[in-house]
């Protein structure tokens, strides 16, 4: 009487990873996460600044000529 295995790999897998599953611990961090979003409000500012500067454009082309080609 032969026992034939359909995935030995898996099998093999299992009897290696059950003495490490009581290895694994998860426990939350001593100190807080912190999330730094300073490239947001810098593409904010920046393009504040850029509409700023296109209405001043508009509002005093004399003091900003086109330039020629």
């Amino acid at each position: 009487m032969t026992i034939r295995i359909a995935r030995p790999g898996l099998l093999a897998a299992a009897l290696l990873g059950a003495p490490l599953s009581s290895c694994i611990s998860v426990k939350a961090p001593d100190k807080p996460i912190e999330i730094n979003l300073n490239v947001t409000i810098r593409q904010e500012v920046l393009v504040r600044l850029q509409r700023d500067v296109e209405q001043l454009i508009n509002q005093n082309p004399q003091a900003f000529p086109p330039k020629k080609p």
